[in-house]
């Protein structure tokens, strides 16, 4: 298959949960039913020769954070000099930006090679009977990631979780570090309705005898952590006790810290991340720790290109800023969890001023905890819905959420909403358009395609 049907052919699985199912199972009333588990990625991992074994590998779950901790992570490898693999999920634009190597998109031919492969495997298996159903779009996309990572013969990958954790399809993966970001409510219906039984998920890629470093906050989620570590005899390195944080300054909404050792004395590290938020140090210092345990296992990274790996890593979509007068930032704020951090941005950053937000959401998220958090701060609020099948369409996310608001548009196509925006601010005002990934991904194909023109300009976070 060339690339554009092996992305066809994907899509045609549909939008992706992404934590993996098991194979159809019959009901009770014979109807084709399907439950979570590892058995369609193991099989077919094991068909492709077993490709997730051919490289040494670092693991990363998370509630928030974890994406930005895998690219820090991967940012400070290639530093080192290592041949890396990326794979995150979702994607913005283009479904090759979760597979990457050496900081670039995977190329159109080796995707389509790829699928091409993983397909004619996928095939046999049904055939045999080994499979009794196609695995998902998630799960045949990790395949294909373990899959370009082995025959490019690359020197490390990093590999963020899609969903949870114990389930998730990466979690076949035996690492050299295993790393768990912040952990806060989110997907409950898949793993759980507090924060304990969340962080038993999240912490199901902690494999025995492997190195752990956790950034999560709340007291329930660290127990549960520091449990499973003691009863695989993995060794658990918190952040917060690792770490005593001074902040040093802010600009632009770009944070720098130096972190010293909390306990005894040692070297310390200079964090200078051009990511916005007071969070993302958090996330690089996740990515440091890890990248210590990596360089005691020789794996050549050290503290000068810890901090140049941060210093120059690039992760869009999450506040990401692509214009100024008025400022204008995309972020993925999915969860309550994001949309507090994002309140902390404004407070930090937009104290006084005005701020319109434009909002829109798929189903299964909490959406009137996240609007009872942003909407009542947001001078005007427009309301939109992104072009895929569990978007919440623009009227009845009003219904849902618009007495929460205190003043509130609507318009159903996402780059009106985002022109409508612009046109109600003044260039001292700032818009953030927010919610939805799958939307931050419309806005930025259509700012790069049709504003390119105008004397606003694309801002990246690397600047």
């Amino acid at each position: 298959m060339n690339y554009e049907e092996s992305v066809r052919a994907l899509l045609a699985l549909g939008k992706e949960l992404a934590a993996p199912r098991q194979a159809a199972q019959s009901s009770a009333n014979g109807a084709q039913v399907q439950k979570f588990g590892l058995e369609n990625i193991t099989r077919l991992s094991a068909a492709l020769g077993n490709p997730h074994r051919a490289l040494p590998c670092a693991h990363i779950a998370g509630t928030n954070g974890k994406g930005s901790t895998a690219a820090m992570l991967e940012s400070i490898l290639r530093a080192a000099g290592l041949r890396t693999g990326l794979y995150t999920s979702p994607h913005l634009e283009r479904v090759n930006e979760r597979i990457r190597i050496n900081g670039e998109d995977v190329s159109d031919d080796d995707f389509a090679a790829a699928w091409t492969r993983v397909h004619a495997e996928i095939e046999s298996l049904i055939a045999s009977g080994a499979l009794a159903a196609h695995p998902t779009y998630f799960e045949c996309v990790t395949a294909m990631a373990f899959l370009i990572f082995a025959e490019k013969k690359l020197d490390f990958a990093v590999y963020e979780v899609g969903l949870g954790g114990r389930l998730d399809s990466t979690n076949v993966v035996k690492p050299e570090v295993a790393a768990i970001t912040s952990i806060d409510f989110d997907h409950e219906s898949f793993l759980g309705h507090s924060i304990a039984e969340i962080a038993r998920e999240k912490a199901g890629i902690i494999k025995p005898g492997v190195d752990v470093v956790s950034a999560a906050e709340r007291p329930e989620a660290r127990a549960v952590i520091a449990e499973r570590c003691r009863d695989l005899a993995a060794r658990l390195t918190e952040i917060d006790t690792a770490f005593r944080i001074k902040f040093t300054h802010a600009a632009g909404g770009r944070y720098s810290a130096i972190a010293a050792p909390r306990r005894g004395t040692g070297p310390t590290l200079s964090i200078n991340t051009p990511l916005p938020g007071r969070f993302q140090v958090r996330n690089a210092l996740t990515a440091a720790a890890a990248a210590r345990i990596l360089a005691r296992r020789g794996f050549g990274t050290n503290d000068e290109t810890i901090e140049r790996g941060i210093h120059s890593v690039h992760w869009p979509g999450r506040l990401e800023k692509i214009s100024d007068r008025p400022a204008v930032y995309l972020d993925g704020t999915h969860n309550p969890a994001g949309a507090r951090e994002l309140l902390k941005f404004w407070d930090d950053n937009f104290h006084g001023k005005h701020i319109f937000v434009v909002y829109g959401t798929v189903r299964d998220k909490a959406v009137d905890e996240i609007a009872g958090l942003l909407f009542p701060r947001a001078e005007r609020t427009i309301l939109t819905a992104p072009r895929q099948p569990r978007a919440i369409s623009a009227e009845v996310l009003a219904e849902m959420t618009g007495h929460l608001a205190r003043s509130f548009l609507i318009e159903p196509d996402p780059q009106q909403a985002l022109e409508r925006a612009l046109a109600l601010a003044d260039p001292e005002d700032a818009v953030f358009a927010t919610g939805s990934l799958y939307l931050v991904g419309e806005w930025r194909a259509y700012w790069r395609h049709h504003k390119s023109a105008s004397p606003q300009t694309f801002v990246h976070n690397s600047e």
